[in-house]
């Protein structure tokens, strides 16, 4: 095994596990390998379909406490909310009541294991929900309605503020917002008076580029994202990377 380096660890459900893929030629992951490089590992344990139920259930067998062959976890980006705030249908058991996901999240950040590290927590608003999109495809694969609704989701949303103020240190990282305001950006005739992007009785926008299924992102959407993370991971000092540079290596040469 070679040399462990410390740690930033994407934790949380498909948003963070296709973050690793390359869309529209850019990857999330990679963009953030290639900030830490040197510095720290970009681990990446996004688990599709995952609530936080079931991120909690497991976490103690994901996060081990740190030790010679277990490196210590810098930056914990936990992404999580999105499977949680599914309706309560016959055809789809991911949702977890808004009261009980709140607490989860609560439990996440503040865990035994979590705090063995003393990482910098950045907690990630689930992205907005194209309900008009979702609604298409669920219909399709035959649930009697859409498994989500933008609004509930927005509401999951907010309560992952909430929790961001609640705990200290904890930094926000408002994606909710910041895909939001981009769609509007791009949506020349979006109308402020109407419902908002995604909703029933409005439009798609550019959440249609943003959200292709309506729930997961593009490659243009994880740059947005990528783009407010960036600011809080770092900046690392020169010439402390975990191994010396060239140069040191080989003095005199110009």
């Amino acid at each position: 095994m070679a040399k462990p380096y410390n740690q930033v660890v994407l934790f949380g459900d498909s948003l963070f596990q296709q973050a690793s893929q390359v869309q529209d030629g850019f990857s999330f992951q990679g963009a953030l390998q290639n900030h830490c490089i040197r510095y720290l590992d970009v681990i990446n344990r996004g688990f599709s379909g995952y609530n936080t139920k079931n991120a909690l259930q497991l976490l103690p067998q994901i996060f081990l406490s740190p030790s010679p062959s277990n490196p210590k976890i810098e930056y914990l980006l936990v992404l999580l909310g999105a499977n949680d705030a599914c309706l309560p249908i016959p055809t789809n058991t991911q949702g977890v009541p808004m009261d009980q996901y709140r607490e989860n999240l609560v439990k996440i950040l503040t865990h035994d294991h979590i705090k063995a590290h003393n990482p910098k927590i950045l907690l990630v608003t689930p992205p907005p929900v194209d309900e008009i999109r979702i609604t298409v495809l669920d219909l399709a694969v035959g649930h009697g309605q859409a498994t989500r609704q933008a609004a509930v989701s927005a509401a999951y949303s907010e309560t992952a503020r909430k929790v961001a103020e609640e705990i200290p240190g904890t930094v926000l990282i408002d994606l909710h917002k910041a895909i939001l305001d981009k769609a509007i950006s791009l949506t020349a005739d979006f109308d402020v008076s109407g419902p908002p992007l995604g909703h029933p009785g409005g439009k798609r926008g550019a959440l249609e580029q943003l959200l292709p299924d309506g729930l997961h992102m593009s490659g243009e959407a994880y740059k947005v994202f990528f783009d407010i993370v960036k600011p809080h991971i770092g900046p690392f000092p020169e010439g402390q990377a975990v191994f010396p540079d060239w140069r040191v290596l080989n003095p005199g040469t110009i």
